[in-house]
């Protein structure tokens, strides 16, 4: 089978590189679209995938949406050469673009829509995957399975750390340090949130530097005084200083639940916080303890401040990592079946006894993989 990917953001990359490999191990063929956004294109040329850009990121978020239909109309006219037999994908491009080509499109999705977002693409899809913890029911193409996007690439299985990290920061393997992870909060979904303004940003270096080294990675420029902090390695390298990290302090969402996943103590947060959260997020906090998130600033650097003290930290959370992903399935295994098997795996997941639905028609995955 012939299978397009719309490949849009760094995250996409990591989500669906294991993915593919299967899949192509499998005797499946993969054709890879990429929006060039952030590092997205240096990671697939460092993986060594081919591609194709379809899309360019115009720097407003109006341009963004402004820019849409002509990127459809791009990825379509070059798969439609290609003739791929199933579009996958994590959102509206995708999913146009299969309508256009009148091909079936599996959507996946961790970012919880509102009704008005997902009534963007829903006519146009055939399945949405989201993880098991997902606190919305969108009818009977959602199918949940119980893991985590970032499982997919932060598994033991497939993720091994890299202790030559700690040459590439300068830093002895016996030193302390903190990252903090500052978001851009310019993509479209991002409309009305906000994290730490410069003032809470500086606030936190200063105090956190009294306890450990403090590293930031950041999506906007910052003034001047934080230079001597901005790490200098490449982003592809960002899992391996979050697994070494005695802590992460974040206003972004993916590098929080990467955080959890690889066992290190994260601290959550931005606006979005406190009002409805996304499962996720409740299921890392509430269940396993992992995380912790705050809509005020001041308590988030306070705990920081409080965490970083802690002794025997990382061995705690090493603990709890290891019941997360004893509790979870390893997402890219189940993926790829899914996707590979398509549309008998779906019929098969209906259809089979150790699945049942709940939460009206949507489908949970409660049992082994395909």
């Amino acid at each position: 089978m012939r299978i397009a990917f719309f490949i849009n953001t760094p995250a996409h990359v990591h989500l669906y590189k294991n993915v593919i490999k299967s899949l192509e191990l499998s005797g499946h063929q993969a054709i890879i679209l990429a929006r060039n956004y952030g590092d997205t294109v240096n990671l697939l040329d460092e993986i060594g995938f081919e591609y194709f850009v379809y899309a360019n990121v115009p720097d407003s978020k109006y341009g963004k949406i402004l820019s849409l239909p002509f990127n459809v109309l791009t990825a379509y006219n070059f798969l439609r050469k290609e003739k791929p037999d199933l579009l996958v994908g994590m959102g509206v491009y995708s999913a146009y673009t299969s309508q256009l080509l009148r091909k079936k499109c599996i959507i996946f999705n961790d970012s919880e829509p509102t009704p008005f977002q997902f009534m963007l693409f829903k006519p146009f899809v055939d399945v949405v995957l989201t993880p098991s913890s997902f606190t919305i029911d969108l009818g009977p193409k959602h199918i949940k399975f119980n893991s985590f996007k970032e499982i997919a690439y932060l598994h033991k299985n497939y993720f091994v750390p890299d202790v030559k990290i700690y040459d590439f920061l300068g830093i002895g393997q016996d030193e302390d340090y903190v990252l903090l992870r500052f978001n851009a909060f310019d993509a479209v979904h991002d409309f009305g949130i906000n994290g730490f303004s410069i003032d809470q940003k500086r606030l936190l270096v200063n105090e956190l530097s009294k306890h450990a080294r403090v590293f930031i990675s950041s999506e906007i420029k910052l003034p001047d005084d934080f230079n001597k902090y901005l790490l200098k390695i490449p982003k592809s390298r960002i899992h391996d200083i979050l697994y070494y990290a005695k802590l992460v302090v974040a206003d972004t969402q993916t590098i929080t639940t990467e955080s959890a996943v690889l066992g290190t103590p994260v601290i959550r947060f931005n606006s979005f916080v406190g009002k409805k959260d996304m499962g996720n997020f409740i299921e890392l906090e509430n269940k396993y303890h992992l995380i912790f998130s705050f809509s005020e600033p001041e308590k988030a650097i306070a705990n920081a401040v409080e965490l970083i003290q802690e002794p025997d930290l990382k061995n705690k959370w090493k603990e709890k990592r290891d019941q997360l992903l004893a509790d979870k399935i390893d997402a890219t295994k189940f993926l790829a079946s899914f996707i590979g098997n398509y549309p008998k795996s779906q019929n098969k997941i209906r259809d089979g006894k150790k699945y049942s639905k709940r939460e009206g028609s949507a489908i949970i995955l409660q049992g082994d993989l395909l």
